[in-house]
């Protein structure tokens, strides 16, 4: 294996004796950040030898369009990223609203007292010497995972404990609310411009399994990766997405006819249902199903309204169940998408 160069790059050596440490990261992810394609590789074929899942990202831009995707409980960062410095990263991660803790690693070929305190000070874990021989890192990272792992099994039983429907209640009411305020908003704008509009109603199929299989905070996590997932698939800034509750979703498609909203709901089945989501350990699949609502499509005795668009795109959500759910209904000829 290489060992180290005069550039402070990462020994990998003593391979046999890394072998010990791979039950305690059996499973768990890793987003590897590093703009050095060599060191990069080397460490990835190092932690998946280890047990670990590897996701790399080559600049602090696609670390943070990774981490909206998906939560990583390790993070590996390099110091001295070109787009950046590693320990603004590294300060950034800190802040966000993360379901879990993320686990930091600085890495660098600056090791000085100062260097170190910097890393610290802006919210890392583990401050390492790219001069660390295999078997130490990977030894920190044991210690990574074993850390991870119980705040995980710590989250799990808070989770379990606070399944209190009745007091959640008050808050998703007055999220509905907040909800049909601002489709009324986007409403009032395209009656007034008289441009077309149209929501989705989305629920993903089965996901009660999703909770009594891997657990409510896995769940949790599986809904907030999706919501990113529709998020970045939609195609203009000015369509959003909103939960309505549970497993319910509500996308909003200003200034979009019943035809595209139609096209959009496919692709954003096809885009759900063709890649495994990423959650406690393991990739979990799961299918959408659709409805669609159009402003264009409401009969003349209804009133218009925010109310209104989302009672049509749930009737159409509901024909998609009823015809075998993973598929999209929509209007006028009350097409059905799907397998």
């Amino acid at each position: 294996m290489p060992k180290t160069t005069d550039t402070g790059s990462i020994v990998l050596e003593d391979h046999e004796a890394t072998q010990a440490a791979a039950p305690y990261s059996r499973q768990l992810s890793v987003l590897l950040v590093d703009d050095d394609a060599e060191v990069s590789a080397m460490l990835e074929a190092l932690l998946t030898a280890n047990g670990y899942r590897v996701v790399r990202a080559r600049s602090g831009f696609m670390a943070k369009e990774a981490l909206a995707e998906e939560s990583f409980p390790i993070v590996v960062i390099d110091r001295g990223l070109e787009d950046g410095d590693g320990i603004r990263l590294c300060a950034e991660i800190r802040q966000r609203n993360e379901r879990g803790y993320v686990y930091i690693i600085l890495l660098t070929a600056r090791d000085s007292r100062d260097d170190i305190v910097a890393g610290l000070q802006a919210g890392a874990d583990d401050y390492l010497s790219k001069k660390i021989s295999e078997a130490e890192l990977i030894a920190r990272l044991s210690t990574a995972s074993r850390i991870v792992r119980l705040e995980r099994a710590l989250r799990e039983a808070l989770a379990e404990r606070s399944q209190q429907p009745s007091a959640e209640m008050a808050p998703a009411s007055q999220a509905r609310l907040t909800l049909l305020k601002r489709i009324g908003r986007d409403l009032e704008q395209s009656l007034s411009a008289q441009r077309p509009m149209s929501v989705i109603a989305i629920d993903i199929d089965y996901f009660k399994a999703v909770n009594d299989r891997h657990g409510h905070v896995a769940g949790d996590e599986l809904l907030r990766q999706f919501a990113n997932r529709v998020r970045f698939a939609l195609p203009r800034d000015q369509d959003w997405i909103a939960r309505l509750g549970g497993e319910e979703f509500v996308v909003v498609l200003p200034g979009t006819s019943v035809d595209h909203a139609t096209a959009i709901a496919e692709r954003l089945r096809m885009t759900v249902g063709s890649t495994p989501f990423h959650v406690a350990g393991t990739d979990v699949s799961v299918t959408v199903s659709l409805g669609v609502g159009a402003l264009s499509t409401l009969s003349p005795e209804e009133e218009i309204g925010a109310q209104a668009l989302l009672d049509q795109a749930d009737q159409y959500l509901y024909r998609s169940k009823l015809a075998g759910r993973n598929r999209v209904s929509a209007p006028q000829a009350s097409r059905a998408h799907g397998p």
